[in-house]
């Protein structure tokens, strides 16, 4: 069985449709040489169909969901609408 790559990454960068397809560059923050603020650094473009994006989106609701059941995340009841 072939091994799975894991690709690590601090979130997303840019998140852009474009061409019909939905793409977000995934970025690391990596140290300045001079102990200035880390800055992002592209790794990964994922590019997907509107709908596998809205599955994706639908998948990670359900986690957060869940995570704010059991306490790991809580709401932040001030962010205004």
């Amino acid at each position: 069985m072939a091994e799975k790559q894991e690709i690590f990454v601090d979130g997303i960068g840019k998140i852009h449709f474009t061409g019909g397809m939905v793409r977000y560059d995934l970025v690391t923050m990596e140290p300045d040489e001079n102990g200035k603020n880390p800055t992002p650094e592209d790794k990964v473009r994922i590019i997907m169909p509107p709908d596998g994006f809205l599955a994706t989106f639908n998948t990670m609701q359900r986690l957060i969901d869940q995570l704010l059941e059991a306490g790991v995340l809580k709401k932040n009841e001030n962010v205004k609408k």
